[in-house]
C-alpha cells in the first residue's frame, strides 16, 4: 500500500515545497515595501479614529500603540507574510492543479489557466469587498461606540492580526464559485445535491461569518449575504458543469410526492 502511495508522496512534497518557496520569496519582496502596506492597512482605522474625535465630546482622537518592545518590527513580518500570501496565489493555486491533474481527463487539465485566475480574481475580489465596504461600516461601529466616554488605544499588533483575519476570511469565502466548479469537474456534486443542502448551508454560512468577522450583527450580515449570493452562482455553475441526470430529478420528485400524503396523514390524525 505504501509502494502505492509513494509517488503520491513525492509529488505533494514537490508541489509544497515549490509553493513554499515562492511564498519566502514573494515575503522577503513585501518586506520591502511593509511600510507602504502597513499604511493601506491602517486607512481604514484611521477614517474611524478620525470620526472618533468629530464625535467625542472631549474631541480627543483615538490612537494607534505599540505595547511590545519590538513590536513594530512583529508588524512588520505579520504584514509582510500577509502580502506575500496574496502575491503567491497564483503560484500556489497552480501547484494545487498540477498535483490533481493527473487524475483528470485531458480536456480537464487545459482548465488549469481559468481555475488561477479564477481563485487569484475571486480572493481578490472578497479582500477589497471586505476592505472598501466590510471594514469602513465595521470600524465605525466597534471604535466609535463608546467613544464619547473613552479614548480608543488601538494597539496595532493586535489590530493587524484581526485586519487579515478579515481579509482572508472574506478571501476564502468568496472562493466558493470555484470550489464547487473544482466539485463538479470531478463529478462529487451535481446540483441537485447543491440545491438540497441550500438549508442547511445557510445555517453554515452564518456560523462562520460569526467567527470570521468582529462581533456585531452589521459585519455578520455583511458576510452572509454574499456568501448566499455566491451559493446561488455556485449552483448554477455546477449545473452548467455536472448536472443531476433526469433520472435523479424524477427519483427526487418522487421522493416527494409520496411524502405528501404521508404529511397528510399525520396532520389529520394530529386534529382528529
Amino acid at each position: 500500500m505504501f509502494d502505492d502511495l509513494r509517488p503520491h508522496l513525492i509529488e505533494l512534497r514537490k508541489r509544497l515545497g515549490i509553493s513554499v518557496a515562492s511564498l519566502i520569496v514573494m515575503f522577503f519582496v513585501m518586506f520591502y515595501f511593509h511600510e507602504p502596506l502597513l499604511e493601506w492597512m491602517i486607512e481604514p482605522l484611521n477614517t474611524a479614529l478620525i470620526e472618533v474625535g468629530k464625535k467625542s465630546l472631549h474631541a480627543a482622537d483615538g490612537m494607534v500603540t505599540t505595547s511590545q518592545v519590538g513590536g513594530a518590527f512583529f508588524v512588520a513580518l505579520k504584514v509582510a507574510f500577509f502580502a506575500a500570501i496574496l502575491a503567491a496565489l497564483p503560484i500556489i493555486l497552480s501547484q494545487i492543479w498540477m498535483f490533481i491533474a493527473p487524475g483528470l481527463y485531458a480536456s480537464e487539465k487545459k482548465m488549469i489557466i481559468p481555475f488561477i485566475i479564477g481563485g487569484t480574481t475571486m480572493f481578490v475580489i472578497g479582500v477589497m469587498f471586505a476592505y472598501y465596504i466590510v471594514t469602513p461600516f465595521g470600524f465605525d461601529f466597534l471604535i466609535t461606540f463608546g467613544s464619547f466616554r473613552f479614548t480608543p488605544l488601538i494597539n496595532i499588533e493586535d489590530y493587524v492580526g484581526f485586519f487579515t483575519k478579515i481579509m482572508f476570511g472574506f478571501g476564502l469565502a468568496f472562493e466558493l464559485p470555484i470550489f464547487a466548479y473544482f466539485l463538479a469537474l470531478l463529478g462529487l456534486v451535481d446540483d441537485r445535491q447543491m440545491k438540497d443542502f441550500f438549508k442547511y448551508a445557510i445555517v453554515l454560512i452564518f456560523i462562520v461569518a460569526a467567527l470570521l468577522t468582529p462581533p456585531d450583527v452589521l459585519t455578520q450580515l455583511l458576510m452572509a449575504g454574499p456568501l448566499i449570493i455566491l451559493y446561488g452562482i455556485s449552483i448554477i455553475i455546477v449545473k452548467i458543469v455536472n448536472p443531476a441526470s433526469q433520472e435523479d430529478d424524477a427519483e427526487s420528485e418522487n421522493k416527494d410526492e409520496e411524502d405528501l400524503p404521508a404529511k397528510s396523514t399525520n396532520i389529520e390524525k394530529k386534529s382528529e
